[in-house]
């Protein structure tokens, strides 16, 4: 019965495969169709045949994407009234349909399917029994049963089959260096969090283990499933805490089958920065705090700014005096139109040399020449060309990039000085740099901040821009009715086919986009690891989310940044600011630790207590054999996990200021087997910091010096928690002295 029960699961996953193939051949051969089209020299038509092409290539890569693990799940509901027979609905990555449009697998992601997640004895939710489908490749090798309905019970035989289950075997299967999704483990409360409303800002608190990254992700492969019309232009935008981090979970959306999501970490949210250096902690905290906004501002405002004295100018010949007070109103006029830096500067320049020309109309008519009003326009060109007036109204109103602005306020202490009366000389010096020093994480808040102050550069990008945007209205009219001539409406829309439209026909979508473009405002932000954020930071993403469309997911005692907060309502306060009282946010919880041993979780906890770290409860659902182990020498530590009868991936964290000699000591046995950073990811022993750590799980890890992670800043505790909870299976510490409070 057990073989029966699984050759007709396999058959029937085996239906849902060839359907897959079949989806995926018609596909093939709409874009062979389609890339034969004779659409002769008319760019339009050329640029409407390559994005119907590329939709296809999409839709190719998608099924792809799929293939693993099509079908994880089986509901079996009430029988049918009519034949009295059992029905059955298959849960898997996407929903599947046969010629005839019967469903065939129900997408995860459907109200029908919420019950394989949340259903239980006593609320099945219509569900009478839930089966679990465990596959290598397309082949079905296990089932699990779960029943829900005690009738079933009554007529048991050895068609329902009982094992370890599901949850456990994905639990303590090897690591790979990549993050696997967890679609067809999703627990109730996960899935709940998963499933809620779009709208307003959501904050999921739970410990180390408790699966707060693979809610969101999940998260953000249902909103954008459940809300496509909304998101499918705008975008969700992911950001991460690290690069290793973005490369640990990057297989994990396009295996739900999307694709439509930014990833960045907090070191790329400002486009062609990549900022990957951590400030001192003192360094890092000014930098993270709001009065930086304020700092910028004043910057900015410094460099409009009217001569203390009567210049003389040269003009075709003529002396001309430029009054303070001339320039000082032309200021004055363009700061009134409200528009950034560089965009007022054209109304300053406009109005300087309106009231300059007036000047020198009236100095010609009283050394008697013969002008009159008509020749404004004629003096006001010649003042434009003039080398003295550019150079006298580029003193008092210069164009800046937001690059040179910051640069300038670390190399210049003689000017911050000038714009911060109120700062000690403490702080002024945090701040100095030379001006070739490259960008740190905490500058990019900055740069962002200077960027929307003094807006674009050239008043040229300006003008491109709106073309652009008056271009893209006309697109979407030629997509319209494209999608009618060609017969394939409810396959695409106007929007998403008018993406490469214009005149450049460039072929990039939406994620792209959005990555590279500043003002791109996102439909919803998740944003990982948020314990970490600075105010500044949130500033920035309030930025890229105005709509406050939010998944906020951390752990307030793994806060290990000297800049982050202290409590989730300081955290959103410049999220939300007045209205944070107003219940315009929701707290979630996880509570149960699926990754973490409980004999490693109980050593992490009593560390975070005897350290005043904030946990949060949580239940652990498994222990390993192995004991939490203490050795002298890493490198004795890794050999020792090597000769293990195990596999798996292996990290060691260690503090950022002994990585480079615990790498060269690594290297000298281990050679080639080690690698640093996201680079470590693909090695079989990866080096890494405890922030490059954030958000990671490895099969075994081993802690390097204990007390130097936890005497390295004021947050150091929580760095420690945060190394010693990303082993699976096995946990080492390395200390040839003392070990810090809390260890038994």
């Amino acid at each position: 019965m057990v073989d029966q029960e699984l050759v007709r699961e396999q058959d029937y996953v085996a239906i849902l495969y060839a359907r897959l193939d079949a989806l995926q051949r018609e596909a093939e051969e709409q874009l062979t169709a389609i890339r034969r089209l004779d659409v002769g020299g008319n760019h339009q038509a050329r640029s409407e045949r390559d994005n119907f092409a590329r939709l296809y290539e999409d839709r190719i890569v998608q099924l792809r994407e799929v293939d693993d693990r099509l079908a994880f799940g089986r509901l079996e509901t009430a029988p049918d009234e009519t034949t009295g027979e059992p029905v059955y609905r298959y849960i898997g990555r996407v929903g599947l349909r046969d010629a005839d449009l019967h469903p065939l697998l129900l997408d995860w992601r459907v109200p029908q399917a919420s019950p394989f997640y949340q259903a239980t004895a006593a609320t099945p939710l219509g569900a009478r029994s839930r089966r679990h489908l465990l596959s290598q490749g397309r082949s079905v090798v296990r089932i699990e049963d779960e029943i829900l309905d005690a009738s079933l019970l009554e007529n048991a035989d050895a068609t329902l089959h009982q094992g370890e289950g599901a949850l456990l075997t994905a639990l303590t299967a090897q690591r790979t260096g990549h993050m696997n999704d967890i679609v067809s483990t999703i627990q109730a409360e996960q899935d709940r969090i998963i499933r809620s409303d779009l709208p307003g800002v959501l904050v999921v608190q739970g410990g180390p283990g408790t699966g707060k990254t693979a809610v969101a992700l999940h998260r953000a492969a249902y909103l954008l499933y459940t809300h496509r019309d909304r998101l499918r232009d705008s975008g969700v935008l992911i950001v991460g805490p690290s690069r290793s981090f973005l490369q640990y979970i990057e297989n994990v959306l396009p295996s739900l089958g999307e694709t439509g999501v930014v990833l960045t970490s907090v070191g790329q949210l400002f486009p062609g920065v990549e900022a990957t250096i951590e400030d001192a902690p003192a360094v890092a905290a000014l930098k993270g705090q709001t009065i930086m906004a304020d700092l910028i501002a004043r910057a900015v405002r410094s460099r409009q700014k009217a001569p203390a004295h009567p210049q003389r100018l040269v003009v075709n010949g003529d002396a001309i005096t430029l009054r303070p007070q001339l320039v000082a109103d032309a200021i004055s006029r363009a700061q009134g139109n409200g528009k950034p830096h560089n965009e007022a500067r054209v109304a300053f320049a406009k109005a300087a040399l309106g009231a300059l020309a007036r000047d020198w109309l009236t100095q010609l008519k009283a050394q008697g020449r013969s002008m009159d009003d008509t020749d404004l326009p004629m003096l006001r060109e010649d003042l434009r060309l003039a080398d003295d007036v550019r150079v006298a109204l580029n003193t008092a109103w210069l164009p800046l990039t937001p690059e040179k602005l910051v640069k300038d306020l670390y190399a210049r202490p003689e000017w911050l000085a000038q714009i911060t009366p109120e700062w000690t000389p403490q702080q002024r010096a945090l701040l100095h740099r030379s001006r070739g020093a490259d960008f740190t994480i905490a500058d990019i808040p900055l740069l962002d901040e200077a960027a929307e102050l003094l807006g674009e550069y050239n008043v040229v990008d300006e003008a491109k821009r709106r073309a652009v945007k008056e271009q893209r209205k006309r697109d979407i009219e030629n997509a319209e009715a494209a999608i009618s001539n060609m017969e394939v409406k409810g396959l695409v829309n106007a929007k998403a086919l008018a993406e490469s439209f214009a005149e450049l026909g460039e072929r990039a979508t939406t994620a792209e986009r959005a990555g590279r473009d500043r003002t791109w405002t996102y439909g919803h932000v998740v944003v990982d690891e948020a314990q970490e954020l600075s105010p500044m930071q949130w500033r920035l993403l309030l930025r890229r989310g105005p709509r406050r469309s939010f998944t906020i997911v951390g752990d307030i005692a793994q806060a290990a940044s000297a800049a982050a907060a202290a409590s989730w309502k300081d955290a959103l306060q410049p999220v939300l600011g007045s209205s944070l009282e107003a219940g315009r946010w929701r707290l979630e919880e996880l509570t149960v630790n699926y990754r973490t041993p409980s004999q490693i979780a109980a050593v992490a906890e009593r560390v975070a207590v005897a350290h005043d770290l904030p946990i949060t409860a949580s239940r652990t659902v498994r222990e390993s054999e192995w004991p939490v182990e203490t050795v002298r020498d890493v490198s004795d530590a890794v050999r020792r996990d090597r000769s293990l009868p195990h596999e798996g991936t292996l990290a060691v964290i260690v503090v950022a200021a002994q990585i480079t000699a615990v790498e060269e000591k690594l290297n000298s046995e281990f050679g080639s087997l080690v690698g640093r950073g996201e680079v470590g990811l693909t090695r079989e022993i990866t080096l890494l910091t405890p922030h490059d750590a954030k958000g990671l799980e490895f099969d075994a890890v081993i802690v390097v010096d204990p007390a130097a992670i936890l005497a390295a800043s004021e947050r150091g505790a929580g760095a420690l928690y945060v190394a010693m909870t990303r082993a699976t299976q096995r946990l080492y510490l390395v200390s040839d002295g003392p070990l810090p409070a809390g260890f038994a």
